[in-house]
């Protein structure tokens, strides 16, 4: 099985950008303890904080990928461009979020990609991305 982690915009500062709320470990520290724990999984990751690399990205994977999961984050409520990307391949994406987007600001309540995803988490912290990942096995 073949899955992807994508991330966007500001994921990159995870374990250093609001603690309080995004927890302080590293995404790539927690990356290498998924594939630790998903052994099975043949488990990728690309980030970028660029909307049209995320838009690229999904249409490389989307139709050679048995799952995507994807943290647009800030771009899950401005982009329908990744939401029209992801009606527009053949992959599954799981959308995930590691905080609670409906306890957020009003603006963050909505999301591009939820309308075209197969399933949406939130709130989980870093376990989304595990909860996900089982959710494709």
């Amino acid at each position: 099985m073949k899955i992807i982690i994508i991330n966007g915009p500001n994921l990159n500062l995870l374990g250093k950008r609001e603690p309080e709320l995004y927890g302080s470990q590293t995404f790539e520290d927690f990356f290498e303890d998924l594939k630790e724990k998903f052994k099975n999984i043949e488990l990728s990751y690309f980030q970028s904080n660029i909307e049209g690399e995320l838009i690229d990205k999904l249409h490389e994977v989307g139709f050679n990928y048995d799952g995507i999961i994807l943290n647009a984050a800030a771009y899950t409520h401005t982009s329908v461009g990744i939401g029209d990307a992801i009606k527009g391949i053949q992959t599954p994406v799981v959308e995930v979020h590691i905080s609670n987007i409906h306890a957020r600001e009003e603006f963050r309540q909505h999301s591009y990609i939820s309308p075209n995803a197969n399933g949406v988490l939130f709130g989980f912290g870093l376990k989304g991305y595990e909860l996900a990942l089982d959710s494709f096995l």
